[in-house]
């Protein structure tokens, strides 16, 4: 059974340490591809724009510095509250987002009881495929 976990939340896109403008942002879980997750960026443009990366690395963001290349996730402070940093890198320019820690732990442990970490292979049931194949 194919299980979606969303959130809709305000993130921040940090242009300065003075400067930053609200995004509107989806958070994105689905059991049919259980070891990503799936930002939706500007939800009611015409254009949104969509990130996918691993849920283990954001996952391990909301505690720690992780990520290389594309994304990289960090926890910080801004203005006296928890804040998880994500920076993305494109071809098409780079963009440091700020996310409420909160918003982003409660959403993600609600992802971790839908899929357990560890138990994300047994959401594609390879197996069942693979015995399919075997039995022909």
């Amino acid at each position: 059974m194919r299980t979606v976990v969303e959130r809709e939340l305000e993130l921040e896109l940090v242009l300065s340490p003075q400067r930053r403008i609200p995004v509107p942002a989806r958070l994105g879980y689905v059991t049919d591809d259980p070891y990503a997750v799936h930002v939706t960026f500007h939800i009611d443009s015409a254009h949104p724009v969509h990130w996918t990366f691993a849920r283990d690395l954001l996952v391990e963001g909301v505690f720690r510095p992780c990520g290389r290349g594309d994304v990289r996730v960090w926890p910080a402070k801004a203005e006296g509250r928890g804040v998880v940093l994500v920076a993305l890198s494109s071809p098409d320019g780079d963009a440091l987002l700020e996310a409420p820690a909160a918003q982003v732990s409660a959403w993600l442990e609600r992802t971790l009881r839908v899929v357990p970490p560890g138990t994300e292979g047994e959401q594609l049931g390879l197996d069942d495929e693979l015995d399919q194949l075997l039995a022909r």
